[in-house]
């Protein structure tokens, strides 16, 4: 099998567009790894970017696409045991960690300074195999979909985003600017934490907004202030950041009630151009959020897969991996809100 090629979507230069569908090798897996065989892979903002050109963080050239998938277990390494051939699994994305580093050791290897992800750093899962250790795997529940195991991943970074990077009380009003699939999945886990949530955009993302509504959230249009406002007149109680606009910080500057906090999950590589003297003034405490751990992923696959928090709202549409231009472009437009490959 190791001798045979697959089609992949593999990224191979920084210029707007350098993406296409080629052949490369089915991985040779090591002791510890199993070969997965995708079954589904959800489109990320972030294979968006990288297609766009407009991407800020570092890849390496060429790289295949992708890094939310769920599928079988098709070979194990002689070191697996936990997973059997034929298993339904889904996997995170830090592909390559430190295992003494720091971090890694206290359970924090997303935090890890020299883990390597998939789909970017790594080999991604927009192919038929790949490569996976068995230290990121999980079982994937019988009552869960492939398509909807694969989006574990964003609902992992609005959970760290929402609740491990956050504090919200039943009744607090949270703000989440943004209404991207991080954005809408924040206002989602919100809502599970019992909070009023307004989730803001702009026009021409009427069609993402108004799935934020089946969420039970407020669809608002630009300026979220007189919601904010409309409890005490102080302001929101949290803000939750999930733009890829560095400007987008001054606003949740000041939408925030003093005392209150900002977590900040979007990325954004344009400077910041402006004071950040509300900040200390208003006394609020701002948290990056990045990625997520093993704890994070069980606790969604349980969410997920009894339905507590439902996905179909999020996913516009499913297409085939030759199809993978056309599900970026439609997932690009702001038609849906998330694509995924699968078949």
């Amino acid at each position: 099998m190791s001798a045979s090629l697959q089609p992949a979507v593999v990224t191979y230069d920084a210029k707007p567009f350098s993406v296409e569908l080629r052949e490369i090798p089915i991985p040779t897996i090591g002791d510890d790894d199993v070969l997965l065989e995708v079954a589904a892979v959800g489109v990320c903002g972030s294979d968006l970017h990288m297609w766009t050109g407009d991407h800020g963080w570092k890849v390496n050239y060429p790289c295949v696409l992708g890094h939310e998938f769920a599928g079988f277990v098709r070979e194990r390494g002689r070191n697996v045991g936990h997973f059997s051939v034929g298993d339904r699994v889904v996997s995170e994305t830090a592909a390559v960690i430190d295992p003494n580093n720091p971090m890694s050791r206290r359970g924090l290897y997303n935090l890890d300074p020299t883990r390597l992800g998939y789909g970017a750093a790594v080999d991604g899962a927009m192919t038929r195999y790949v490569k996976v250790p068995q230290r990121i795997l999980h079982r994937v529940p019988d009552a869960l979909s492939f398509a909807k195991a694969a989006l574990t991943e964003p609902c992992a970074v609005a959970y760290n985003a929402t609740v491990v990077n956050a504090e919200i009380s039943p009744g607090d009003r949270i703000v989440v600017l943004g209404p991207g699939p991080i954005g809408i999945l924040c206002g989602a886990i919100a809502r599970l934490r019992g909070a009023d949530v307004a989730v803001v955009g702009l026009e021409r993302d009427a069609p993402r907004l108004a799935v934020a509504q089946r969420y039970g959230c407020a669809a608002l249009i630009a300026d979220a202030t007189e919601w904010a406002r409309e409890s005490d007149g102080l302001g929101a109680d949290g803000v939750i950041d999930a733009t890829g606009a560095s400007a987008s910080l001054q606003a949740a500057l000041q939408l925030v009630r003093p005392a209150g906090w900002i977590s900040k999950v979007g990325w954004g590589p344009q400077p910041v151009g402006f004071s950040l003297d509300p900040l200390v003034q208003k006394n609020i405490r701002l948290q990056g959020s990045f990625s997520h751990n093993w704890p994070i992923w069980e606790r969604i696959l349980r969410l997920t897969a009894t339905g507590r928090l439902d996905l179909d709202p999020i996913i516009g549409g499913q297409w085939k991996l030759e199809q993978w231009r056309e599900a970026f472009e439609t997932m690009h437009s702001g038609k849906i809100v998330k694509a995924v490959l699968a078949g």
